[in-house]
Formats: C-alpha cells, sequence, structure tokens
C-alpha cells in the first residue's frame, strides 16, 4: 500500500529533473500521473513528446499508472486538457504539482521584454492557467485536493541577474497564501516548494561533480512534495518549504516594530521616523542573500 493510492495526480514540466522525479515518487506510492511536458529547451524554445513519454514510459514499466500530456501551460486550452486528461484516463483529480519553468537570465539593464514576458508567462501565468481548471474540477468533485506551487528562493529571497525569475516565483508565493485562505473550506491545501537540486534548469549554474550531483538529486527533493499530497497533510496549507539535499526548512515571516505610537496622534515626522529606523537597523535580521557587509 502506498501513501498516495487512489489519487490521481497532474505534474507539470514533468519530462525531466526535479519534475520526472515528483511523477516517479508519485507513482510509486500509488498515484496515477498525468506527466505534462512541452518537451521544449530550457528557454522554452522548441517542442516534442519524447520527455513525456520517457517518463510515463518508466513509469509503467515499473507496475504505475501514467499518461502523458504534451500541451503548454502558457495556453488555456491546453491547461484544461490537462485536467480533462487525467479525469479521461483515471476518472478524477486529486494533486497538481506546478513545476513547468523556464530560465532566461540578464541582468535588468540588459534584460528584454521578451525575456521578462517569456518567464513570467511560463510560471506565474502558466501556474494560474492550471490551477483554474483544476480548481473547478476540485470543486465538482467536492472532496478537498492537493496544490504544490513551485517557487524559488531567487524570488523569496533574491539572486543576481533573476529579476524575471524572481518576480515569478515571488509571485507564486502570494497566489499561495491567498489560495490557501480560499481552498481551506473546500478541504484543499495549497504550498509552496522552493527547490535546490542540479537539474537542467540549474546545470550552468553549480559545479558539475559526482559529488554535487548526489549530494544535489532532484529525488531528495521529492519526498517533502509527496508527503504534502497525502492524506495526513490535510492541516498543512499556506506554508513555504525550501528544500534540497536531503534539507528540508520552513521559511516564515517575522515582524519588528520600528517605531509606534498613538495611532490617533499626530503623523511622525520625517526626520522622526528616519532616526527610529536607523536607531533600529543594528537590529534587524540579516539578509540572507546578498550578505551583508
Amino acid at each position: 500500500m502506498g501513501s498516495l493510492d487512489n489519487k490521481v495526480a497532474i505534474v507539470t514540466g514533468a519530462g525531466g529533473g526535479l519534475g520526472r522525479a515528483h511523477a516517479l515518487l508519485l507513482a510509486r506510492e500509488g498515484a496515477a500521473v498525468v506527466v505534462n511536458d512541452l518537451g521544449g529547451a530550457r528557454d522554452g524554445t522548441g517542442s516534442g513528446q519524447s520527455m513525456a513519454d520517457g517518463v510515463v514510459d518508466e513509469i509503467v514499466a515499473a507496475g504505475g499508472k501514467a499518461v502523458a500530456n504534451y500541451g503548454s501551460v502558457t495556453d488555456d486550452t491546453s491547461a484544461q486538457a490537462m485536467v480533462t486528461t487525467a479525469k479521461d484516463a483515471f476518472g478524477r483529480v486529486d494533486i497538481l504539482i506546478n513545476n513547468a519553468g523556464i530560465l532566461r537570465d540578464r541582468s535588468f539593464k540588459n534584460m528584454t521584454d521578451a525575456e521578462w514576458d517569456a518567464v513570467i508567462d511560463v510560471h506565474l501565468r502558466g501556474a494560474y492557467l492550471a490551477t483554474k481548471h483544476f480548481w473547478a474540477a476540485l470543486l465538482e468533485q467536492g472532496e478537498g485536493g492537493r496544490i504544490v506551487m513551485t517557487s524559488s528562493t531567487s524570488g523569496l529571497i533574491g539572486n543576481f541577474g533573476q529579476t524575471n525569475y524572481g518576480a515569478a516565483k515571488a509571485g507564486l508565493a502570494g497566489f499561495m497564501r491567498v489560495l490557501a485562505l480560499e481552498g481551506m473550506k473546500y478541504g484543499i491545501t495549497v504550498n509552496v516548494l522552493a527547490p535546490a537540486a542540479l537539474s537542467r534548469m540549474t546545470e550552468d549554474l553549480m559545479p558539475d561533480t559526482p559529488e554535487l550531483a548526489e549530494a544535489m538529486a532532484p529525488e531528495k527533493v521529492s519526498p517533502t512534495v509527496a508527503w504534502l499530497c497525502t492524506d495526513e497533510a490535510s492541516s498543512v496549507t499556506g506554508r513555504q518549504f525550501c528544500v534540497s539535499g536531503n534539507r528540508t526548512t520552513l521559511l516564515s515571516w517575522q515582524t519588528d516594530v520600528i517605531a509606534e505610537k498613538d495611532a490617533m496622534a499626530d503623523p511622525w515626522s520625517v526626520d522622526e521616523i528616519g532616526e527610529k529606523i536607523l536607531q533600529s537597523m543594528p537590529q534587524w535580521p540579516r539578509l540572507l542573500k546578498p550578505n551583508e557587509v
């Protein structure tokens, strides 16, 4: 018996890397899986069927259930077709892993509108479209469900040269936080994954050594994702998990009062509030990235 027996999952961008690892583990845990992948390059160009078909073949060869879907997450009709594919093949939907993504890194001063729009389109709009149709199907079923948004520390913390990617990934975190609140009455949990793994997306961002490949394998991220899709995780929603190399951490926010007085009093003067801010700065939490000097 697996922890996801009788569940049906859709994993976008599942033809390689993290998506493939998620799909394979969900299937091993008993879920039937729709393996979605456009089959394009890392920058989103091109398409093909071999990547999705290859993962489906792996799942079926291991005794699991899976079907392929080759649609683009940026196309509304294709996003709806993912849900239709799941229902036609397996009768229902339960899990959506929004994993599809591309990279078009460049420093902001050199970034083109096309590079900005393409990344926002795939990551943020793509997750919106897939979630829109999946959400409607869950409400029709009336039995709850699981959604995992794939964000990144680039959006939650920051990373040089990725303003387009970081904006999209921060948007996904905001999308999750609101949707988690709306999903509570329906038994739908929505969480964020911020993964770090050695894959096609990161192959030129990390040193390619056997040791790193083992330590940062995508398969070490997927157990947290799979557990969030189980019935046992029914009370876990609205959370942000950073996962890499067998390490899972919870990223949460804190607030620190800098200046406060009676709300009915006159406003602070600019000099007064500035003085309070400067006085408080030595107690501020350090930035995680880039490091403060």
